[in-house]
């Protein structure tokens, strides 16, 4: 009976790079029509910043989707870390396929800029994207400034997309790099998805799975989902990944408002843990103890308040664990009996 909903709870809302899933919302179009239009002048820099789960990364993917498809374009992909400039260059050189080994700066900047020369000779057009920009030092900025001097006669042979958190853009902001400022073709911001761009977005993803209207899910529980996830696509994501789990273990086809609010507050229950201060009790700090002109009998009477608010918080905690490990048991057995099904209809 609910073999659907099961392969539901697997893929709508994974982290994929799976182009079905692109979702085109005004943010993410204005985006792809600055990375466009900065591909068409075939040179300098196109930086676009976001918030961390803002879709900069499924943006790229879908970029590259269609720079695969397109014959005349080289490109190279690269996540920064921390690198200095030397370093930089290596990873670029190894992103177009261009042997670095023990070799110095110069002999590698020599090798590639040949190989990015004989790629424009070709017709080609050489591409090098900068994920996570934000983590980019100094020395390895300038690095990257200097690739923009590539030429073959009087045109350039790459063009550098760098794509970073929004503290990038301080970055970039700063005087030593007016010159790489000078540089940049193209620059886009992108923001959170709206409130009717999130439930056309949650349908998209539901509907390229095959979603049949089961569950349903209420006006209501949209307008929860954006509250929570505040346009976000990312915690959109993690959000409705969640619900549809819950749904599965708890035979709901009807997703409501209250649904989305429960397992909202299930998600920030348990980051709290996450985030909750070594020597505190689930993130709150214990009592101070009582100073040192206190006497005994204050003490003691802040020492036993503190016990049973700790037995409280025991309490609380002991049901929580039952109630998962009871939702954790059913979703076993359901899961068990989908895969068996699944398995015999195939």
């Amino acid at each position: 009976m609910y073999e659907e909903f099961y392969h539901l709870t697997a893929l709508p809302f994974q982290l994929t790079p799976d182009h079905r899933f692109f979702f085109g919302s005004e943010v993410h179009k204005r985006a792809m029509a600055h990375l466009e239009f900065g591909l068409s002048q075939g040179e300098g820099f196109i930086v676009i910043t976001g918030e961390v789960g803002s879709g900069k990364t499924t943006l790229i993917r879908h970029l590259l989707a269609q720079i695969d498809d397109a014959s005349n374009y080289v490109a190279a992909n690269m996540t920064s870390t921390k690198l200095e400039g030397d370093d930089i260059v290596r990873m670029a050189a190894i992103s177009f396929g261009v042997n670095a080994g023990d070799r110095d700066k110069a002999g590698i900047l020599h090798d590639l800029e040949a190989h990015l020369v004989e790629v424009h000779k070709r017709g080609a057009r050489a591409v090098l994207i900068v994920d996570e920009a934000q983590n980019l030092s100094i020395s390895a900025l300038e690095e990257l400034r200097m690739f923009a001097n590539f030429q073959h006669g009087s045109a350039a042979v790459l063009q550098i997309i760098m794509v970073g958190q929004p503290e990038f853009r301080t970055t970039i902001g700063m005087p030593q790099f007016d010159q790489l400022r000078q540089r940049i073709l193209a620059s886009y911001h992108i923001g959170p998805i709206s409130e009717l761009e999130t439930r056309d977005y949650v349908m998209h993803r539901l509907q390229a799975v095959g979603w049949k209207d089961d569950p349903m899910i209420a006006d209501a529980a949209f307008k929860e989902i954006y509250t929570y996830s505040d346009g976000v696509p990312r915690r959109i994501n993690t959000l409705c990944a969640r619900i549809l789990l819950f749904g599965f273990i708890e035979e709901r086809h009807i997703i409501d408002a209250e649904d989305v609010h429960r397992v909202a507050m299930d998600l920030e229950a348990e980051r709290q843990a996450v985030v909750a201060t070594p020597g505190h009790i689930n993130g709150a700090p214990p009592n101070n103890a009582a100073d040192t002109t206190s006497n005994s009998a204050s003490v003691t009477t802040h020492a036993m308040e503190d016990f049973n608010r700790l037995i409280q918080r025991i309490e609380v905690r002991l049901d929580d664990l039952e109630h998962h490990l009871e939702r954790n048991d059913k979703l076993l057995k359901m899961m068990s009996v989908a895969i068996a099904n699944t398995g015999r209809r195939d």
